[in-house]
């Protein structure tokens, strides 16, 4: 079977990271495989993206999109065939392992040369989002790093769990929280139930199918002193008037999936349901915000 390479190269790390991602999580219908590699100055500098489709794709279109979601120039991308090719092994030749705060996230290709422990996560790529390599992922476990430092929690939500590694950073800086990881992809709740598993805190942490926060099991938790949710924009700004109905008053909030661009009017929408912005973080192109709701 044929299959499609889709290459640019943009000139910084930041830019090339900010298109790769949203290439990869933004897209209507996402790559197969996607690897992003430093350039030697040798061979011209910069940094190349590499992005694998099954189907046929229009390269000047494509950097189009890209541009749209990221609001900046994206080189038109030059599309060649390629042979049949193993997609798990692209795809774990460009995840060596990620520290953030004190967590190190990893796949099983990687388990020998990491060092086990509570700050260790096992998280292979696969069918749901959530590796710690896109940047929002990153940023939601540097946020849950800092805030579990300095605070407790005991009702926790991670709205839009996907692979699950966010519940299971949880799960392991709070020994006796009860906390429910849901997502609207049925196929991401059983990933990210394997994953709990896999990591030893599958009694801790609830997986359940909810669009939203409907769903019989989140609506008897709430309210929780701590929500996280990695989604979209858009879906938070429709959300915010059931999220700001699940947190307790003085609770945390911690909001990313959004772009730089995007974080003045999601923050707006939660303000105006009683909610006060602590901290904004910034990581290549991707915003994740930490508030407290005082209303």
């Amino acid at each position: 079977m044929t299959h499609y390479v889709a290459t640019t190269s943009l000139p910084d790390r930041e830019s090339a990271r900010t298109v790769s991602a949203a290439i990869e999580h933004l897209l209507d219908t996402p790559p197969d495989a996607l690897t992003l590699f430093e350039v030697k100055a040798s061979d011209g500098g910069g940094w190349r993206i590499d992005a694998y489709f099954a189907d046929e794709i229009d390269g000047a279109a494509l950097a189009e999109t890209v541009g749209g979601l990221t609001e900046q120039v994206v080189p038109p991308f030059n599309v060649t065939t390629v042979p049949e090719l193993n997609w798990v092994a692209i795809s774990q030749a460009s995840l060596p392992p990620v520290a953030c705060g004190r967590f190190v996230v990893h796949g099983s290709h990687d388990a020998a040369r990491v060092p086990q422990g509570p700050n260790a996560i096992l998280i292979d790529a696969g069918e749901a989002f959530g590796t710690a390599h896109h940047q929002t992922t990153a940023g939601c476990l540097a946020a849950i790093d800092r805030i579990t430092r300095r605070r407790t929690f005991t009702d926790v939500l991670d709205l839009g769990c996907g692979s699950g590694v966010l519940a299971i950073a949880l799960a392991r800086t709070l020994p006796r929280a009860r906390i429910i990881a849901s997502d609207m992809d049925a196929v991401s709740v059983d990933v990210a139930r394997d994953n709990a598993r896999l990591n030893g805190v599958a009694g801790r942490v609830t997986a359940l199918t909810a669009t939203g926060l409907d769903h019989p099991r989140i609506r008897r938790a709430a309210p929780f002193d701590l929500l996280v949710a990695n989604i979209l924009a858009g879906p938070l700004i429709d959300l915010a008037p059931h999220i700001a109905e699940a947190v307790a008053r003085g609770g945390t909030l911690l909001l990313s999936g959004l772009l730089i661009h995007q974080a003045r009017e999601v923050t707006n929408v939660y303000r105006a349901h009683g909610f006060r912005l602590d901290r904004h973080d910034r990581v290549d192109g991707w915003s994740t915000l930490t508030m407290t709701r005082v209303g």
